[in-house]
């Protein structure tokens, strides 16, 4: 195997000459990552020293990149950003112990965009939902949607699942909660829905059906297929284009460190969520900028998909408790509600009990998130109240067009 060396100035060069001899690869070029304390000029290494990485990769065309340097001229963060680097690349970063694999995805036929995030809670599901609305106004759109609660087999759901349904799927023993039914009620597009279990550092999931759900998804006969990602995991298809969904709350260091860095160099549009004043989100872009071509700061807003005008609500959600004063005014002003009660509990199932014990309220309006339907529906249709759904007004938090964004990525894989 074709291998790129990364050596450093802190081993003499005969050390590194040999170990480049010894190991089972046919090196073909290094690359000095730093240091200078043992680095000779006229250092003889057995192969060509190139410049710079990214030119190393594009002349000499390895197969896998092979660290041989070590503290302290690379920590462990220098090599997590060495690591994104490389598995941009499409090649294993690999070193003394360790070994990193850029995930394996299937080549898909028709035109499709990916939509994963870095971790759970980030208001993915939201984004796929309203870039699917968006996407359905001029396109017949599916939406392949792999998850942990996910059905074995692939299932279509081309009809919008009202809570009744939910309701019966729920008792049944089956997640009336998976994205692909979120997804379907919120949009409305035909979804397919996946299961996966585990998921990499850089994205790869252990054990999924998503291979089978995109031949579904094949039959369709759809003219744009949106794939959605699962927490931090990426559904194993290649996609003509990706989009990441970031938390703008969260630590920047954590947000683009880490094999999060790879996940902002192979993205084409990166949208930060949650980008509420105050909570320095303006750090977070900065950093994604230097990394992605297109970084969007944007609001949730909870969006009933039924009237609630003048109706007394309760509004169930996974929300901090910071973000539900914002909430209960946005639905009041946007939607004419007399919101009585905001939770954030539905994936506490305990604290969320003991919350339906003392509302009251005409409706309850629900994320299909978690507890949604096995305890909040379950609870409301004991009591006779109604259950409205509620999907995401998504809001550019500083003027930016993000619609027209997603358009030109939805053009540029349908020319």
């Amino acid at each position: 195997m074709r291998a790129l060396a990364l050596i450093d100035g802190e081993h003499y060069a005969p050390v590194v000459r040999a170990a480049l001899e010894e190991l089972p690869y046919e090196f073909v070029a290094a690359h000095v990552v730093g240091g200078t304390e043992k680095l000779r000029e006229g250092s003889d290494y057995g192969v060509e020293v190139a410049a710079d990485l990214d030119s190393a990769l594009a002349r000499h065309r390895p197969e896998l990149v092979f660290d041989l340097s070590d503290e302290p001229v690379l920590g462990p963060r220098e090599r997590f950003r060495l690591a994104s680097r490389v598995l941009a690349a499409g090649l294993p970063y690999v070193g003394a112990d360790f070994r990193f694999d850029p995930p394996e995805l299937e080549p898909f036929p028709l035109p499709s965009i990916g939509i994963v995030g870095t971790g759970k809670r980030v208001g993915k599901t939201a984004i796929t939902a309203h870039a699917a609305r968006l996407y359905a106004q001029k396109r017949k759109v599916v939406v392949v949607a792999m998850g942990r609660g996910g059905p074995p087999e692939p299932e279509v759901a081309d009809v919008p699942p009202d809570i009744d349904a939910l309701l019966e799927l729920s008792r049944s023993g089956r997640h009336a909660a998976s994205d692909y039914l979120e997804t379907a009620a919120l949009a409305p597009v035909t979804t397919v829905g996946c299961r996966r279990c585990a998921g990499g550092l850089a994205g790869t999931v252990a054990v999924s059906n998503v291979h089978e759900g995109a031949q579904v998804a094949l039959g369709l006969e759809p003219e744009l297929v949106l794939f959605d990602g699962s927490g931090a995991a990426i559904p194993p298809v290649q996609t003509r284009r990706r989009i990441l969904v970031v938390n703008g709350a969260t630590d920047p260091d954590v947000a683009t460190g880490y094999l999060n860095e790879y996940r902002h160099l192979v993205s084409d549009l990166v949208i930060l969520t949650m980008a509420e004043r105050g909570t320095g989100w303006e750090e977070l872009h900065g950093r994604a900028l230097a990394l992605a071509p297109i970084v969007i700061p944007t609001i949730l807003r909870p969006r009933p998909v039924a009237d609630v005008e003048g109706r007394r609500i309760a509004f169930f959600s996974t929300a901090p408790e910071a973000a539900h004063a914002l909430f209960a005014a946005h639905l009041a002003d946007e939607y004419g509600a007399e919101v009585v009660h905001v939770s954030g509990a539905l994936a506490d199932r305990a604290t969320l009990r003991a919350e339906l014990d003392r509302v009251h309220a005409d409706v309850f309006l629900v994320e299909l998130k978690a507890a949604a339907i096995d305890v909040v529906a379950e609870a409301a249709s004991q009591r006779g109240v109604e259950v409205v759904l509620a999907g995401s007004d998504v809001l550019a938090a500083d003027g930016q067009d993000l619609d027209a964004e997603l358009q030109l990525l939805a053009e540029e894989v349908c020319a």
